[in-house]
């Protein structure tokens, strides 16, 4: 049955649950996972979750990063761990603007500048969006099945009006949260990303979609995401880009990240490197893949990071 995520009951089996912190920041009771890495003079890494995930995608990238930069992870607004806003699913933070600047008001409080961003498909849109507003200027920003772009065809102009009904129906995170707690509910939707998952990852995923509280945050973010402004500010974007983009993705086109690519200026000296084979979760089948293209275009010696 559906049910809330409690850090009492839940935490202690959650991964890395030894270097989670709760913050306050920003008017959120955020869960944090801080990875210290080899030293304070390493470089810092944000990573940034997609829409209904958590810290947990990150549980074996994260350590890899770890071995050549301090990593801080989170669970977004809503999501997991980290409370929901005031203000219902009309709450600002849910939007990606004001997504981005929960995140920063975070970082502020806990003296984190990156020099490194990871985003999973929405969560490197907001990691691109803290960029544009001036809120953070990292070296270098990575997407990972970047979501940049609006739905295309027909169902891009009505995403955004449908997920505003469903999230204001108070009843739709309770029944979503019931029905995907189906075992064959929720192997559906992992493998329409694309991704082959083992039972453990599958297990966290069940614990996420399985409460309610989850559910209105994805749907939160869902209802208030604006990526036909995000997609006409990309090409201000003057920080390096690497978009991976997987094969088998069924969740974001893998062509999406070419025509991104187009659409930049050369200042953000932006390229795509190809993920064969993977899925939408790229980073959760092979992490040691990942984590070397992103060592190696951040100059880190890669091969020695990920051995």
């Amino acid at each position: 049955m559906p049910r809330r995520l409690d850090w009492q009951r839940d935490g202690p089996g959650w991964p890395h649950h030894e270097h989670s912190r709760f913050v306050l920041a920003g008017g959120l009771h955020w869960h944090t996972q801080w990875f210290d890495g080899p030293g304070a003079d390493a470089p810092c890494a944000l990573l940034l979750h997609g829409t209904g995930a958590s810290t947990h995608s990150w549980r074996t990238l994260a350590p890899l990063l770890a071995r050549r930069c301090r990593v801080l992870t989170l669970d977004l607004p809503g999501h997991a761990f980290t409370g929901r806003p005031p203000g219902g699913m009309g709450a600002p933070q849910f939007s990606l603007p004001g997504m981005a600047r929960a995140v920063h008001s975070l970082l502020k409080a806990l003296g984190c500048t990156p020099d490194l961003v990871v985003g999973h498909s929405a969560g490197a849109a907001i990691g691109i969006r803290m960029c544009l507003d001036g809120l953070i200027a990292p070296r270098l920003v990575v997407g990972i099945n970047a979501a940049l772009l609006p739905p295309a065809g027909l169902a891009g102009p009505l995403f955004a009006p449908a997920a505003k009904l469903l999230a204001a129906a108070p009843w739709v995170p309770r029944l979503f949260a019931w029905r995907a707690h189906e075992p064959t509910v929720l192997q559906r939707l992992l493998q329409g990303t694309g991704s082959v998952l083992d039972a453990d990852t599958a297990a966290l995923y069940r614990q996420l979609v399985g409460c309610p509280e989850h559910a209105a945050g994805a749907l939160g973010m869902m209802a208030n995401w604006d990526l036909q402004t995000f997609a006409r500010d990309l090409p201000r974007l003057q920080v390096p880009l690497l978009l991976l983009a997987a094969s088998q993705d069924r969740t974001v086109p893998p062509a999406q990240a070419q025509e991104v690519l187009a659409r930049l200026s050369p200042a953000a000296q932006a390229r795509v490197v190809d993920l064969p084979g993977l899925g939408h979760l790229a980073h959760e089948e092979q992490p040691a893949l990942v984590a070397s293209h992103i060592l190696s275009a951040l100059g880190e010696p890669a091969a020695a990071a990920c051995a």
